[in-house]
């Protein structure tokens, strides 16, 4: 941001009332930052929550007439939503499903009006949503069926290591059979022409993961690498993509291959994420690609035992914030 240039407005979800959302929130409130931030939630849990954690945060109401400033260390602009019910740190309520969807609602409506440039959410806990009665599988899916967008990517970044992933919350029996050509190749398109478009890399390099140990051992170990993965990386390098794979994943993050690799591929949750979270956790982040606007999240869930201690590290929801005003730029 220059000098005389207008700080990018970015809207805050605080998520599970019962987890550490608003716990990392609040602490991100006091330091400085180079946005003008917004958070959604509920005030007077907000501020029992500072109040717990011994923050000196002022959560001031939030008007679309507000001119947009550089963030203000101790300073938070709100928009209140009422609670379902009482809520305590630690104890999950199904009544309050709704809230929390209410504050991804609010802040989708925001982005698409272009009142703020970019959303970031705190953790939600799905299983409580789905206790409620509510199907909801995670942010990425919900946020895909909300924009009506017809093929979103999640994909986490630490540093300059960058994982997106084919499939996401699958359980680990339906992942082969969700591995189909049309899919995979409509996933890396859209990692590259964001990692274009969002990241400002004229030339991607994407390294994919084989599914099978080994990526197949040529058929030996599993067909998918054969009939499916290798034809679409084979298909979209004739269109000028810079693809890499499909390559074994238990050897494809070594420091030669990172190098040259601008962002992986993998095929399932549990395939890359471990090297991703193992070697940067408290500063990863949890980008959605695809969508109509930018929206990250931080890479951690609730984290119960831990809501209104203290305990908890912002780190993750501080570099999901800045990585938001950096694609938002």
């Amino acid at each position: 941001m220059t000098p005389d240039s207008t700080p990018p407005k970015i809207i805050i979800t605080t998520g599970e009332p019962a987890g550490i959302g608003p716990d990392i929130v609040l602490m991100a409130a006091t330091q400085s930052c180079p946005a003008h931030l917004i958070a959604v939630g509920n005030r007077d849990l907000l501020a029992r929550r500072a109040a717990a954690l011994g923050l000196a945060v002022n959560l001031g109401a939030y008007s679309t007439t507000d001119v947009a400033t550089p963030h203000v260390p101790g300073e938070l602009p709100l928009i209140d939503i009422p609670l379902r019910a009482d809520c305590r740190a630690g104890v999950l309520d199904p009544a309050n499903a709704s809230y929390v969807l209410a504050q991804l609602d609010l802040a989708m409506a925001m982005c698409q009006a272009g009142e703020t440039a970019a959303m970031v959410t705190a953790p939600v806990q799905k299983s409580v949503i789905n206790d409620a009665g509510i199907p909801f599988l995670g942010h990425t899916e919900y946020l895909a069926t909300a924009t009506q967008t017809p093929h979103v990517v999640m994909m986490l970044a630490s540093g300059d290591l960058r994982v997106a992933l084919n499939t996401t919350h699958l359980p680990l029996a339906d992942v082969p059979g969700a591995i189909t050509r049309e899919h995979l190749e409509q996933t890396l398109t859209v990692l590259h022409t964001d990692l274009v478009n969002r990241f400002g890399i004229s030339q991607p390099t994407v390294a994919v993961l084989g599914l099978n140990p080994h990526a197949g051992e040529g058929g030996h170990l599993g067909k998918e690498e054969i009939d499916t993965i290798a034809p679409v990386c084979a298909a979209l390098r004739e269109r000028g993509f810079l693809i890499d794979g499909p390559l074994p994943a238990d050897s494809a993050f070594i420091p030669s291959i990172r190098a040259k690799t601008d962002a992986y591929l993998a095929m399932y949750h549990d395939q890359g994420l471990p090297v991703l979270k193992a070697l940067g956790f408290q500063g990863a982040v949890n980008i959605t690609l695809g969508l109509p606007f930018t929206r990250t999240s931080v890479d951690h869930g609730t984290a119960l035992s831990l809501a209104g201690t203290g305990n908890a590290d912002a780190g993750s929801m501080e570099a999901a914030i800045g990585m938001a005003i950096a694609l938002s730029a």
